[in-house]
């Protein structure tokens, strides 16, 4: 195959599989997301869902998040990890909300990025799935797929989202992304990984990864 016709094939098989595409991180509003995706770095989003609802229950907003110290945020998000880190970012976010923004979430990157704890993929993911403008946010499932379909080299996440916006469509960044993670999670994970129920990898996947695939299991 043909690069595009293994981006073709990417594309296809994912509709198929997933045409309507769940939400991973329980949310609202733009702010509630924006919380919920900073509390899922290097976490997973099923014990974020469990958490959020307790912190949502006593702030849901920025102005109400403030009236709440770091330390009382804290303890409500320790179950997550990082959380030190994440509730000063939490707190403070909030304040500059208030500050700058009118205690709205900003649509645009070079603000989201300026917020304490926010980085490239937490702006993208925002804007992907709050605002409904085109971003694509590579976490550890898009980068490793990326890989293993031969469509980046796998270097870095910056390297992997160049990769990905050169080359899927941009009207369809924002559910590739969501889709791509979904097949990650399902069909490709990095643990546990069963190559002939992973259709993709199967189909177009880098043969050195399939090589590799195939002496571990004889291994």
């Amino acid at each position: 195959m043909t690069k595009q016709e293994r981006v073709n094939f990417v594309i296809n098989t994912l509709y198929k599989l997933y045409p309507e595409i769940p939400i991973p991180l329980d949310h609202k509003d733009p702010y509630t997301l924006l919380i919920a995706v900073l509390m899922s770095a290097q976490s997973t989003d099923v014990r974020v869902n469990k958490i959020t609802p307790l912190l949502f229950e006593k702030a849901d907003n920025p102005y109400d998040m403030i009236k709440l110290s770091v330390e009382e945020i804290r303890n409500i998000i320790k179950p997550v990890g990082l959380s030190p880190m994440k509730s000063k970012g939490i707190h403070g976010l909030s304040e500059i909300l208030i500050k700058k923004h009118n205690g709205k979430v900003p649509q645009n990157f070079e603000a989201l990025e300026a917020l304490p704890a926010v980085g490239h993929k937490t702006a993208s993911v925002v804007m992907s799935q709050a605002f409904g403008i085109p971003a694509f946010p590579v976490d550890t499932h898009i980068h490793r797929l990326m890989y293993r379909w031969n469509l980046s080299n796998g270097k870095n996440v910056v390297q992997t989202e160049k990769d990905a916006k050169r080359l899927f469509p941009k009207e369809l960044w924002n559910d590739l992304h969501l889709q791509i993670i979904w097949y990650g999670r399902q069909y490709s994970p990095a643990r546990g990984w069963d190559l002939d129920k992973d259709i993709i990898t199967k189909t177009i996947g880098r043969q050195s990864v399939i090589n590799d695939y195939n002496k571990l299991k004889k291994s």
